[in-house]
């Protein structure tokens, strides 16, 4: 069993950063792929970012391309996503999830966060 838990979410101005933290839990945590998601008024939820096990390989919507990094430290058991050149289109609430591999964390991922509030205006 993982548990996630988001923080950083809040009220940015347009063009503005912020970084959200995922802290997880759970036994060989760091071992798991680690992914963003967020989901819009009205809108499907949609994958933004993902994250292999080492931090070797990243995988991002192109939508956010350019603008978002994700990151992970194993050793505090958290991964990181750095959103800079905010937009008000990327108000959602963001998730974090977790899974086994980068390929499944990207579409299906097996654990879940309570999501955190971002909300960018113009």
């Amino acid at each position: 069993q993982v548990q996630l838990v988001e923080s950083g979410g809040g009220l940015v101005q347009a063009g503005g950063s912020l970084r959200l933290s995922c802290a997880a839990s759970g036994r060989t945590v760091s071992t798991y792929a680690m992914g963003w998601f967020r989901q819009a008024p009205g809108k499907e939820r949609e994958f933004v970012a993902g994250i292999n096990w080492s931090g070797g390989s990243t995988s991002y919507a192109d939508s956010v391309k350019g603008r978002f990094t994700i990151s992970r430290d194993n050793a505090k058991n958290t991964v990181y996503l750095q959103m800079n050149s905010l937009k008000p289109e990327d108000t959602a609430v963001y998730y974090c999830a977790a899974g086994l591999r980068l390929v499944v964390v990207t579409t299906t991922p097996r654990y879940w966060g309570q999501g955190t509030q971002v909300t960018v205006s113009s």
